[in-house]
C-alpha cells in the first residue's frame, strides 16, 4: 500500500483516538474527579499510541520529520473541528478556517522542495 495513504489513514485514527482521550472527559466525566478522568483518558491513548507509532514508521519511509509533523497538525485539525462541533457542541469558528490556511502554508513549505523536485520531472 502507497506510503503516504498508510500514514494519512493510520494517523487520522489515532488522532480521533486522541482528541477522545484528550476532550471527551469535558463532556462525559465532568462529574467525576479529575483522576479517574485522567486514568480513563491514558487507556483510550494507548490505542493512539498504537495507531501513531506504526504510522510515523511508515510515514518516516517516505517524508522527513519535519514533514510528518506539519501533517500530523493538518489531520489533528480536520479532525477537532468536526469532533468539537458534532460531539461537544462547540460553535464552528471563522478561526479554525484562518487556522486551517495557515496549515495549509505550513504544508507548502515542508514540501515546496518536494514539489519541485516531482515538477522537474
Amino acid at each position: 500500500m502507497n506510503p503516504y495513504l498508510s500514514f494519512v489513514g493510520l494517523l487520522g485514527l489515532s488522532n480521533l483516538f486522541m482528541t477522545f482521550a484528550w476532550y471527551a472527559h469535558l463532556k462525559e466525566m465532568a462529574h467525576k474527579p479529575w483522576i479517574v478522568a485522567a486514568l480513563v483518558s491514558w487507556g483510550i491513548a494507548l490505542f493512539e499510541y498504537l495507531l501513531q507509532v506504526p504510522a510515523n514508521r511508515i510515514g518516516h519511509t517516505v517524508m522527513s520529520v519535519g514533514q510528518l509533523k506539519i501533517l500530523q497538525e493538518v489531520i489533528t485539525l480536520a479532525v477537532f473541528v468536526p469532533f468539537a462541533a458534532l460531539y461537544l457542541k462547540e460553535p464552528v469558528k471563522l478561526d479554525y478556517l484562518w487556522a486551517g490556511l495557515c496549515l495549509l502554508g505550513a504544508v507548502f513549505f515542508v514540501f515546496r522542495g518536494d514539489l519541485v523536485a516531482a515538477l522537474a520531472k
